[in-house]
């Protein structure tokens, strides 16, 4: 039978140049909270200014909040939230990469609830509280290719004070408008690049994998897969090939949709789990140094043997017959891309860490576990990460 759940509000404006359309659209608001990043890249790339100039055109009044950072952590996301209020902005528009789209769904959030962002968390110490109110609305601007979080109502907030890295989301999050438009893309540099272009490759291989996967799901990732693995390579040689660009953005927005309606698997709660304790880790390197034995570890267990022989096929091996040819494809990808050199020791994570890390990854996102095709217990999680430390 067929089966599948979906919903997804968002309009989605894709194209290059499409951000010059701003003014044009249907915003949500009078006044926006502009949440942009602690760094210069809006700046570089001139999309921040293009950004106040469409919203002057728009008669949209803003107050700009820039301090997100990598791996985004509540303090920032609860001082967000205050701001929000203290300025009277009844929208955000969220211009940046992961984190700033991360940010934005839990700045909503409690900009318009009560308490901590952790009373609402569901996961480790969350107390998992429902919503009492809807967010404010939001607009996303993408600056990167990788999260996908541009068009669903999920963002991932860390807990220094308790290590944790956790999807924190509900559906009166989803952005109602997100422009994507892949000239901003073309200013970030060859390794985020690579490591953005990954995270997005792998939720559509974690949908591939995921036992949820259905009719809809799969058509979409591996459409994504196929234009991911032809085109990162070029991205990453040449930021200012656009051509490229657009298909990888291609891809990682569509991630968004795949993600809707099937869920990811626990490859990302493992590098949550890496990140919430070394927090210099870019997630999308994680993703890359655990991926290849994570996988597998499926392969081995002949879990879902069809999907990695369809995957390796959407990666180019159009005579690929059996699932390790699906290693190879991924092997040569990050060969291709210069990332397949990552050393988690060199993120200052010890190989003795690996139970910890596989303890967290279940504590904190055990959810995700539940996705995978077959049976991945605390030792056998702890084995990927010890097959994958250098």
């Amino acid at each position: 039978m067929i089966n599948f759940n979906f919903f997804n509000p968002t309009r989605i404006v894709f194209g290059s140049g499409k951000l010059q359309t701003l003014a044009e659209q249907t915003l949500p608001g009078k006044k926006a909270m502009l949440l942009i990043s602690c760094g210069k890249s809006t700046k570089v790339n001139g999309s921040l200014d293009t950004v106040k100039e469409q919203l002057d055109k728009a008669g949209i009044s803003y107050a700009v909040f820039d301090k997100v950072m990598e791996n985004p952590v509540k303090e920032v996301i609860m001082e967000g939230a205050a701001f929000a209020r203290e300025n009277g902005c009844d929208f955000i528009l969220a211009l940046g990469g992961g984190a700033v789209l991360d940010s934005s769904k839990a700045i909503s959030a409690m900009a318009t609830n009560e308490g901590d962002l952790w009373d609402y968390v569901s996961g480790g110490t969350g107390k998992g509280k429902p919503l009492a109110n809807k967010g404010l609305p939001i607009v996303t601007v993408p600056t990167s290719s990788g999260t996908g979080s541009e068009i669903n109502c999920w963002g991932v907030i860390s807990n220094l004070e308790t290590h944790e890295k956790i999807g924190f989301g509900a559906e009166c999050l989803d952005p109602v408008l997100s422009i994507v438009d892949p000239e901003l893309m073309k200013t970030v540099p060859p390794k985020y690049t690579a490591f953005q272009g990954f995270d997005a490759l792998f939720h559509n291989t974690e949908v591939m994998m995921s036992n949820g996967v259905n009719v809809l799901s799969e058509a979409i990732a591996l459409s994504a897969i196929e234009n991911i693995a032809k085109y990162l390579p070029r991205a990453v040689k040449d930021g200012n090939d656009l051509e490229a660009r657009e298909h990888v953005a291609y891809g990682s927005t569509v991630a968004g949709i795949t993600m809707q309606l099937t869920s990811t698997t626990a490859q990302h709660s493992m590098e949550h789990a890496m990140s919430a304790y070394h927090h210099s880790l870019p997630h999308g390197a994680g993703l890359i140094m655990i991926s290849l034995e994570f996988a597998r570890y499926f392969i081995e267990k002949h879990a879902c043997d069809g999907q990695f022989i369809k995957m390796a096929r959407a990666m180019g091996m159009k005579d690929a017959d059996k699932p390790e040819d699906f290693l190879t494809a991924l092997s040569d990808l990050q060969k291709a891309c210069g990332v397949d050199d990552l050393k988690m020791s060199d993120y200052g994570i010890e190989k003795s860490e690996c139970m910890t890390l596989a303890v967290n990854a279940r504590e904190t996102m055990g959810g995700l576990f539940h996705a995978n095709p077959c049976e991945l217990n605390d030792a056998n999680c702890a084995g990927i990460f010890e097959r994958s430390y250098r």
